[in-house]
C-alpha cells in the first residue's frame, strides 16, 4: 500500500502520533507494554519527516531514536489539546468516583439502617441520578464548594 500526504497533512498526521504516544505513555513513561508495542510505528514516522519536508519537527535523543522537537511538542494547537483532554479527564473522574462512593455509602447506610435485610443491588440509574447531580454541582460552582476532611477534621 501507498499513501501520499502533503506536507501539511503529514505536520497533522505527527500531531496525531505525537498525542496518542502522550497518552499512552503519558503517566507510565514510555517502559511499558503498551508503549512498545507503538514504538516502532512511532519512529517510522517520525523518520519520514525530513523527506516529508518536516525535519522542524523531528529531533534525535542521545540513545539514537527520534522524538518531536519542542517546535511540535509545545505548539500551542498540541498543548491546547493535552491541557482539554486533562480537563475532561479530571472532571469525569471526579463525577464517577464520587457518585460511586455516595452509591456504596447509601448502600452501606441503608444496610445499617435495617440490619439482616440485604441492599439493593446496584443500579446504574441511581449512579446517573447522583453523577448528575455532581455535573450540576460542578458546572455552577466548579470546586469552590468542595471541602477536603483531612483525618475528620476539616
Amino acid at each position: 500500500m501507498k499513501v501520499t500526504f502533503t506536507a501539511k497533512e503529514y505536520r497533522q498526521l505527527l500531531e496525531l502520533v505525537h498525542l496518542g504516544m502522550w497518552a499512552v505513555t503519558g503517566y507510565q513513561g514510555e517502559d511499558t507494554a503498551v508503549a512498545r508495542r507503538y514504538f516502532a510505528f512511532d519512529q517510522k514516522l517520525l523518520g519520514l519527516a525530513t523527506e516529508m519536508g518536516c525535519a522542524d519537527f523531528v529531533e534525535d535523543r542521545d540513545d539514537g531514536t527520534l522524538q518531536p522537537s519542542a517546535k511540535l511538542s509545545e505548539d500551542d494547537r498540541v498543548r491546547d489539546i493535552q491541557n482539554e483532554f486533562q480537563n475532561d479527564v479530571f472532571w469525569h473522574e471526579l463525577v464517577a468516583r464520587l457518585a460511586d462512593r455516595d452509591l456504596a455509602s447509601e448502600h452501606t447506610k441503608r444496610g445499617m439502617d435495617t440490619p439482616g435485610v440485604e441492599p439493593p443491588p446496584t443500579s446504574d440509574e441511581q449512579l446517573k441520578k447522583i453523577e448528575e447531580r455532581y455535573w450540576k454541582e460542578f458546572e455552577k460552582n466548579d470546586l469552590a464548594h468542595v471541602v477536603v476532611l483531612r483525618g475528620g477534621h476539616g
